[in-house]
């Protein structure tokens, strides 16, 4: 990890001042890019698969699982029959705790709702609910299976009332959707999943082929591909937002277990070799204490050489002053997630402004919000956190004003509202707010 003193010097790596970046194509991704569509450019590549899916279909999207995956896809949509019966073909141990874990998330967005429906229902003039008929949740697969980033999706759709929930995930090279991941679907609620992946599943959803229906909107992280599809979509379609690399910022003082925050430092580092980790710490004792666990642990673990890419390029240790600087730069950084191992922590709340979930305690790990912990772990990432909120029940709603235009209304605003209009040159507007109820015109 690349070691830095003093704020200024953490600033110059953590402030982002470009905004949102979409990750780098490597070198070998554009050579496939190449062999296959003959441009280099992710976003030109997404371009093309968008439209092929727009005219061919489901034809599109087998062609696509067999040349861009080596896949050979028989049914699009899994049947209702197989999903059910996934529930018998996990471990008991794994099948309970999925429920634990998608009944703390189904608690969480029950009281998100209803907390958000009083509040609606208080605003004047009137304003209404209207919850969205359909989505679809895209979960990411092909080569491992995320069971839990269906319960973070799914269940706040069916919570907030969607009318049909839909998920759509890459099949593995069997050409099937791994059988925990339809387990979790099974749990949390989905009506319908589809074997497919990439921009040509977001394409699909956006515009429905013969098989799979268009919907409102589209949430769930993915990687490059499903983020340029999610973009060049937006306006056919919602999006919940763009999903880049997970990454975490941890707030440590002297007081805190270097063992603790080591292991959450690999545990971020496990997820992609483009995944970021940060430590933001008082202390260059612990700092050093912290990277000597690191490289006792890194050894044995079973996706090091992703670890060790992602620490070696990405990872960061700065060691400030004090607790002022280290949130300071937390809020110019925006993190997706937030650690605070420090006393007390939570009296240091207020000092945040931006990032996505935050996690204190006696051992704030992220781990637990990515499980069990009840909010959804689909999060605001690469700086987004200054605008954008974590996935939530009202990402599935949206309101309606009704304004009732009575009496009084009208008699106490009517030369207000007609003063504004002449302003801006509106003098059709005028006139028509001061229509009287016989409708003759008052001049």
């Amino acid at each position: 990890m690349k070691v830095v003193n003093g704020f200024v010097n953490a600033e110059q790596l953590l402030a982002r001042s470009a905004g949102f970046v979409l990750p780098e194509a490597s070198v070998k991704m554009k050579e496939r890019l190449q062999e296959l569509f003959n441009t280099t450019d992710p976003a030109l590549a997404v371009a093309h698969i968008i439209a092929e899916v727009q005219k061919g279909g489901d034809a599109a999207l087998r062609n696509y699982a067999a040349t861009i995956d080596g896949i050979t896809i028989t049914a699009l949509e899994v049947s209702a029959q197989e999903i059910a019966e996934s529930v018998n073909k996990v471990s008991p141990q794994l099948l309970s705790n999925l429920k634990t874990a998608a009944a703390q998330v189904r608690h969480f967005h029950e009281k998100q709702r209803d907390a958000f429906l009083i509040g609606a229902a208080h605003m004047s003039p009137g304003t209404v609910v209207r919850v969205l008929k359909r989505v679809g949740l895209y979960v990411p697969g092909g080569t491992a299976s995320y069971p839990s980033s269906v319960l973070m999706t799914v269940i706040p759709a069916r919570v907030a009332g969607v009318g049909e929930v839909i998920v759509a995930t890459p099949p593995g090279k069997d050409g099937k959707v791994p059988t925990r991941t339809l387990v979790a679907a099974a749990i949390a609620g989905a009506d319908r999943v589809f074997a497919m992946g990439g921009a040509q599943a977001i394409a699909a959803l956006a515009g429905g082929t013969e098989s799979v229906p268009r919907v409102d909107k589209i949430c769930g992280p993915g990687n490059l591909f499903v983020m340029l599809a999610k973009k060049q979509l937006y306006g056919d379609v919602d999006i919940d937002g763009l999903q880049g690399p997970s990454e975490v910022l941890i707030i440590a003082d002297d007081k805190a277990n270097p063992v603790w925050v080591a292991r959450d430092i690999l545990a971020q580092a496990e997820h992609d070799t483009i995944a970021q980790s940060v430590l933001v710490t008082t202390s260059e004792t612990f700092a050093q204490a912290v990277q000597k666990e690191i490289e006792n642990e890194l050894p044995w673990q079973e996706r090091r050489a992703i670890m060790e890419e992602s620490l070696e390029n990405r990872g960061i240790i700065a060691i400030v002053a004090n607790l002022d600087e280290a949130f300071t730069l937390s809020n110019l950084y925006a993190p997706e997630h937030l650690c605070l191992y420090i006393e007390e922590s939570e009296k240091y709340v207020p000092h945040i402004e931006h990032a996505g979930c935050v996690f204190m305690g006696i051992h704030p790990t992220v781990v637990m919000g990515d499980y069990v912990a009840g909010p959804s772990h689909a999060l605001p990432t690469s700086g987004t956190a200054r605008f954008a909120s974590p996935l939530n029940v009202t990402d599935f709603m949206r309101l309606m004003n009704v304004v009732n235009v009575d009496e009084k209304m009208h008699r106490e605003f009517t030369a207000v509202a007609a003063d504004l209009a002449r302003a801006e040159g509106f003098a059709a507007h005028a006139r028509a707010v001061e229509a009287d109820s016989m409708g003759v015109q008052n001049v």
